[in-house]
């Protein structure tokens, strides 16, 4: 392969990397005013490398460590496409506070960067490379309002506990690497085709344990509801979309194209870790009053039933990991979009009790939280329904049911989970308002109806599309 054609498969990544580096300089140079211009470039420039990601052609390059292919493609739409209405919602709500810096728009679009790489992963590499390039624009993000002492909190929490999760992500890939003698998947899947050593499996324990770190899995999840609670509301909307899709494709193309031979090591490991995520979410959530830290107990559970679809380690679970991710992506984007509208007295609207009487004060709002509570239950029709019926067939179908009790876990902690969101259905509905809230946003309250709309019922019409699209893109892992 030439030179051009492997620039040509990774288009949509230098892309993305020329335009930050162009938004900076315009950034820089059209202060103080060019900070609300460079969000709507970089809104553009995401939904331009959706669509290049769409289009561009397939193959791997660079040696291997870049592949495109239908995984790739359907994930880097999907996270494009959600850092796009990312930085139109952070840039609003900063905005609205008079905080508005042309930095913001930029480092979402590195993390989308980022994010990128990690879906194209071919190699230990590239994987780290992917993974850092993201971590590090994300603990920015997470510390951007440098006066408020809970974000800068927030910020260093992540950095401090994301160090940790590099070491052993390092450790995992420099085990790997020593003992199957290769960086590059295809390579290490030939090296442990006949039995993986103890060295490897050493290693690949240590690599899930930094993966699961990323998708704020049981028990990484550590930093999870501190940093919630602590960043910038827009900023823990995109924390709690794009990335987790990212990492978990991520982790389906380093299981399925390096350790296609340790499936029965990694699944037992992966099961542990989606038992523990679906428990720890549900339980945990209970005594939660403030709801970034109980979406963050929320996000731990969801991520648990996707790793569900992993730990199935079938076609038919991949794809149903792909299915369940986009569709809580755009509910919990949705979600954040409104806490990012709703204030009173020009203050936040953060805990349960703040949402009393929404119903009658904001009939819209209140109709569309109740669409998220109500789809994260997984209440038919809504899109939650959906999701978690794709992945608690596929564990049930996987190696002849003996895996099914991990579906009926996965009900339990959707039963115990399900108080807490009625909870704060039955505080908007019927409990008296204390006071009047302020006007939402047009911005937010856009894309809270948007995300809405598609939990039900754009989602039963949507799936005709989704469906196909998840998979073919779960065919490229080469799955039985």
């Amino acid at each position: 392969m030439s030179f051009y054609d492997a620039l040509s498969i990774a288009r949509p990544e230098l892309f993305l990397a020329i335009s930050a580096l162009t938004l900076l300089v315009v950034g820089a140079f059209s202060q103080p005013r060019g900070a609300l211009l460079v969000s709507w470039l970089s809104s553009a420039v995401l939904l331009v490398a959706a669509y290049l990601a769409a289009v561009g052609p397939m193959g791997s390059a660079f040696a291997g460590g870049f592949v495109s292919d239908a995984a790739s493609r359907f994930a880097k739409v999907a996270i494009y496409g959600a850092s796009a209405v990312g930085v139109v919602l952070g840039s609003g709500w900063l905005g609205r506070l008079n905080a508005r810096q042309f930095e913001f728009p930029v480092l979402i679009v590195l993390a989308a960067l980022g994010m990128g790489m990690m879906a194209s992963a071919g190699d230990l590499i590239s994987l780290y490379v992917g993974v850092e390039l993201q971590s590090l624009a994300l603990y920015v993000l997470a510390a951007f309002r440098r006066d408020d002492a809970k974000a800068s909190e927030a910020g260093l929490k992540y950095f401090v506990l994301g160090a940790l999760s590099s070491g052993l992500l390092l450790y995992g890939a420099s085990l790997i690497y020593g003992f199957a003698g290769s960086v590059r998947f295809p390579e290490i899947s030939a090296a442990v085709q006949h039995g993986a050593s103890a060295g490897v499996i050493f290693g690949l324990v240590f690599l899930i344990c930094g993966l699961g770190f990323k998708v704020s899995a049981a028990p990484f999840h550590m930093w999870t509801p501190d940093v919630y609670e602590g960043a910038p509301t827009p900023v823990v909307g995109f924390f709690a979309a794009a990335p987790k899709l990212a990492a978990m494709v991520l982790f389906a193309r380093a299981l399925t194209d390096a350790f296609p031979g340790a499936v029965a090591q990694w699944r037992e490991l992966i099961i542990i870790l989606a038992v523990a995520s679906m428990l720890l979410g549900a339980f945990a959530g209970l005594v939660q009053r403030n709801l970034k830290r109980l979406w963050a107990y929320s996000s731990i559970a969801n991520v648990g039933y996707a790793l569900v679809g992993l730990a199935a380690g079938t076609r038919e679970g991949y794809q149903s990991m792909l299915v369940f991710m986009v569709l809580y992506m755009i509910d919990v984007t949705g979600f954040f979009a409104c806490l990012s509208a709703l204030s009173r007295d020009g203050k936040p609207m953060e805990t349960i009790d703040d949402m009393a009487g929404l119903m009658r004060e904001r009939p819209g709002m209140a109709l569309a939280l109740t669409a998220f509570a109500v789809s994260a239950i997984g209440f038919p029709p809504f899109s939650g329904f959906i999701a978690k019926v794709f992945v608690f067939r596929a564990i049930i179908d996987a190696q002849g049911g003996q895996f099914a009790w991990v579906a009926v876990v996965g009900l339990v902690s959707s039963v115990v989970a399900a108080f807490y969101y009625l909870r704060l259905v039955k505080v908007i509905w019927f409990d008296a308002a204390p006071g009047a809230t302020d006007a939402p946003p047009a911005d937010a309250k856009a894309i809270a109806y948007a995300a809405a709309l598609f939990s039900m019922p754009v989602v039963i019409f949507a799936m005709k599309g989704l469906d196909p699209m998840s998979k073919a893109a779960a065919a490229a892992f080469g799955l039985s």
